[in-house]
């Protein structure tokens, strides 16, 4: 592993990280590392991503550096190939061929360190009948099957943001990847790719269903099952204030104390009876309904239900919990997540705000022992679909 002359909290600390500019999973599997201590630069292109995003409020580019690098300019490949011959890890996310095309490819970079972890973001992979088509979070679980657990069975299926897939089946994936090979080369001094797919991801997140399914414990429709809004005690409902509460009220114990405080104890019976299902919600729906939100928050409050408000983005920062805990901070004006998971003996940490394209090349010159880079040129580099 090479050792990186910048100072940096966090387990990572000392590990190089070259992160190709893109967008979705990719920069934030970059901004993960970072928060854990990696030294990660951020290669961007002449122009900037085209997403028409301030970089000064894009919270996946903290912890960075970065320089701008044309890799169409006849120098641009060779200044890439200096960067990856100092890494730990290059992340890229682009079309499979784009970066051998480019000269940049895992051949190219292990020709120059054969150390380096080649970590691959894209939706398809890099094989496969779809393996060149554009994509999106939504098509990739759409195929896994995984977007159509999620929702009412009366309604099509609920899109769940862009967190399933490109966060989690995509950048968590990645970066277990990454740290996986990097192991092994620091056991071994071989370095390899790791081809992180989102359908390769958002499907492994569904292995226990899938055991549920083959174990006849899961009916392969929406709304019907214990986790997918079927069961009544495992759900959401609204208040009389047109907000809602999280009930997941699933073992017994939990259940009667769900009971008892909403006011339904002759309900018990309920709870491994599904013809009183039906039933069920609807007394539970109408209890619900009779309060506020905040109302039904001071009474659950202090038990052991496993019922909680529903918050919204604006409101979360401030729940007592949150905030004791410090899950999210403030940083450069901007309320964001901190960093986690947590470490006792290498606490992670927001070091610096997001990096601005370019404003770090110097640094990067300096630490990495590489030659001052001319000003860049205006053209663009290829957009980097997954």
């Amino acid at each position: 592993m090479t050792e990186a002359k910048t100072p940096a909290g966090g387990p990572l600390a000392g590990v190089r990280v070259v992160e190709l500019a893109g967008i979705g999973p990719g920069p934030f599997a970059a901004m993960l590392l970072a928060d854990l201590g990696a030294d990660v630069v951020r290669v961007d292109r002449p122009g900037g991503p085209g997403l028409g995003i301030d970089p000064a409020r894009d919270i996946t580019l903290r912890n960075k550096r970065s320089v701008v690098v044309d890799l169409k300019a006849p120098d641009g490949p060779a200044r890439l190939l200096d960067l990856a011959e100092r890494a730990d890890i290059l992340i890229e996310g682009y079309r499979p061929g784009v970066a051998e095309r480019l000269g940049v490819g895992p051949g190219d970079c292990h020709a120059r360190n054969p150390r380096l972890v080649y970590g691959r973001m894209t939706g398809w992979g890099q094989e496969g009948p779809l393996a060149d088509r554009a994509g999106h979070d939504i098509a990739y679980i759409a195929l896994t099957g995984t977007l159509g657990v999620i929702g009412d069975p009366d309604r099509p299926p609920a899109v769940p943001a862009n967190l399933l897939g490109d966060y989690a089946g995509g950048s968590l994936y990645l970066v277990v990847g990454v740290l996986a090979a990097l192991h092994h080369a620091r056991a071994t001094g071989t370095g390899q790719v790791v081809d992180a797919a989102i359908v390769d991801g958002t499907a492994h997140l569904s292995a226990m269903i899938h055991g549920m399914l083959a174990a006849g414990a899961w009916q392969d429709r929406r709304g019907a099952n214990l986790l997918d809004g079927g069961c009544p005690y495992y759900g959401t409902y609204a208040t009389a204030d047109g907000r809602h509460m999280a009930v997941g009220a699933l073992e017994p114990r939990f259940y009667a104390e769900f009971l008892r405080l909403l006011g339904l104890e002759d309900q018990a019976g309920a709870h491994t009876d599904v013809t009183r299902w039906p039933e069920l919600r609807e007394r539970v729906a109408a209890r619900f309904k009779a309060r506020t939100r905040d109302a039904w928050t001071a009474v659950f409050e202090g038990t052991d239900a496993c019922v909680a408000p529903v918050l919204s983005l604006g409101e979360a920062p401030h729940h007592p919990h949150l905030a004791a805990r410090g899950t999210f901070t403030d940083h450069g004006g901007i309320t964001q997540p901190a960093p986690a998971p947590r470490f006792s003996v290498t606490p992670a940490a927001i070091r610096t705000g997001p990096a601005r394209p370019g404003a770090g090349a110097d640094d990067v010159a300096r630490d990495w022992d590489l030659p001052r880079p001319a000003a860049p040129s205006n053209s663009s580099e290829p957009s980097p679909p997954q």
